[in-house]
């Protein structure tokens, strides 16, 4: 039967799959909606276990916050010449917005949220389909509360952040650390949500390990130098509060020092952050 150009641009608007694909799939349903979107979600399936084993070193980072609730989503696919695509992030921000409405507590709330009369897992699935290349949501993270401020750093969507304060602060909210304190307070940051487990891991990793070099011919006093010098080290990389500023106008303060200069009684309660460029 006849494809008509009307019944194209209604399916391609309810599924977001490309023109060609969209007639090829009403074509073979003999214009039945319902079959041919079931046969684009075939071909996403499909595509998708057939290239299951592939990485996702690209995507797309994406961060809103609305009324209290903020939020951070990350769509992962194999290239950036899809992550750039206006398809593409356009369904990466249909999710992030339907997760914010819902307030979805993690990922798998957010994979059975409705886009569109559909899963958002089922929309990332047909996307693959589409394009050929496997995709994920990966990275989902959340702050709920006065006071956040949430930035996409230069627009790229590859780092987002999150920053809720003690106060408002529109302008300090948007900090671009790493993630950082002392030894001591490793537990601390890690509930506070500015440092991971693996962090937090690979710092206790180094301790050991020059505990391990020294015993056998270093002095105790000696042995825990090292491994202050390498856990400092390691944690001012990678911990938020002690991280030097990189927007600090050049005196190499840290985030702290920096914040009390702008305001001595400002203080970050929750740090969230997440990108897809290898720190």
């Amino acid at each position: 039967m006849a494809i008509s150009i009307d019944d194209i641009k209604k399916l391609r608007a309810m599924t977001g799959a490309g023109l060609a694909d969209v007639k090829k799939a009403l074509t073979e349903a003999e214009g039945d909606f319902d079959k041919a979107k079931e046969l684009l979600r075939e071909r996403g399936l499909a595509i998708a276990a057939k290239r299951s084993d592939r990485e996702t070193s690209n995507g797309c980072v994406l961060v809103k916050a609305v009324d209290g609730f903020a939020a951070m989503l990350a769509l992962k696919c194999e290239t950036d010449f899809v992550a750039n695509g206006a398809d593409f992030i356009a369904l990466t921000q249909s999710i992030l917005d339907a997760a914010i409405a819902a307030k979805a507590a993690d990922i798998e709330a957010v994979k059975a949220l409705d886009i569109n009369g559909q899963t958002a897992q089922e929309a990332v699935t047909q996307r693959s389909g589409i394009t050929g290349e496997k995709m994920e949501l990966d990275g989902y993270l959340t702050l709920e509360g006065e006071n956040i401020e949430v930035y996409n750093h230069m627009g790229k969507n590859t780092l987002c952040t999150m920053v809720q304060t003690n106060k408002p602060a529109a302008e300090q909210g948007h900090l671009v650390p790493n993630l950082v304190d002392s030894e001591d307070h490793i537990e601390s940051n890690m509930a506070k949500g500015w440092l991971t487990q693996a962090q937090a891991d690979e710092a206790r990793k180094i301790i050991a390990e020059a505990k391990v070099e020294g015993e056998a011919q270093l002095k105790m006093p000696m042995i825990e130098n090292i491994a202050k010098g390498r856990v400092q080290k390691f944690l001012k990389e990678n911990c938020l509060v002690d991280q030097e500023f990189q927007f600090g106008d050049g005196d190499k303060a840290t985030v702290a020092q920096w914040l009390a200069k702008q305001d001595k009684d400002l203080k970050i309660t929750a740090f969230r952050r997440f990108t897809l460029v290898a720190d």
